[in-house]
């Protein structure tokens, strides 16, 4: 039985930010969140994460947000939702 992440970053990057001059991502991005696993699995059959305002299914496998809420509403457009490692202290 594998375990799974216990938090990820979640962040809210334009789309259009194809070029970050060497920037990080965490730069970039308009909204960052900080999730923790629920010990549910959402509608997407992927492990849910809630925190912030942001509750997101996540594919743990290939860090992928299969379905988000932000604020209890979709993403905007022009707006792609990016897995970070949770920072560590």
């Amino acid at each position: 039985m594998s375990t799974l992440p216990r938090h990820f970053q979640i962040l809210l990057v334009p789309s259009h930010v194809v070029d970050r001059s060497g920037a990080a991502v965490e730069d970039s991005a308009v909204r960052s969140a900080t999730v923790e696993y629920t010990g549910e699995t959402g509608a997407s059959g992927y492990p849910r994460y809630s925190g912030h305002g942001v509750i997101a299914d996540i594919d743990t496998a290939t860090r992928t947000v299969e379905a988000l809420l932000v604020d209890g509403a979709e993403l905007d457009y022009g707006l792609t939702a990016l897995v970070s490692d949770y920072p560590r202290a």
